[in-house]
């Protein structure tokens, strides 16, 4: 099988975008905004420089996607980059477009001088735990043998 084809969603990719997330999202029993919600808040991201959308497939009938948001950070004189969202189409899957699209991802963040990606997981997912530790991600401070958490509010 060919490497599959990863590019930069541009803003007419807002609504298939958000369609993806909602299917993912469903997957999994998810609660997700509304598409008419969902839509904008894309292309809004999709505008802006705080973040970009990669697809993988065909323009018009992308097999996956990755969305991913970037912050200024101390650490580095580049952004701070977080995977927001990885999803392939379910009977895609293990047919490499998780890793190209994650190749890719981290790509564009290195092309924009970003030194880090942060990936948040649920710990029963060992599945994409795995994926993610084969690609080279840890949940292990540098240097230390305890591990990282990620802590949340809602507001």
């Amino acid at each position: 099988m060919n490497e599959p084809k990863v590019f930069m969603a541009s803003l007419e990719d807002a609504e298939i975008t958000a369609r993806m997330q909602i299917d993912f999202n469903a997957e999994f029993d998810s609660l997700c905004p509304e598409l008419e919600e969902l839509t904008p808040r894309f292309r809004s991201i999709l505008a802006g420089s705080s973040g970009f959308v990669l697809l993988a497939g065909e323009r018009g009938d992308p097999n996956g996607y990755a969305l991913i948001t970037l912050r200024p950070t101390i650490y580095h004189d580049g952004p701070l980059a977080v995977l927001d969202e990885l999803y392939v189409k379910p009977v895609l899957r293990d047919r490499g477009v998780g890793t190209a699209l994650l190749v890719g991802a981290i790509g564009e963040v290195r092309r924009r001088g970003g030194h880090e990606m942060h990936i948040n997981v649920d710990e029963i997912d060992t599945d994409t735990r795995r994926f993610y530790e084969r690609h080279g991600f840890i949940n292990v401070e540098p240097e230390t043998d305890y591990r990282m958490l990620c802590y949340i509010r809602e507001f």
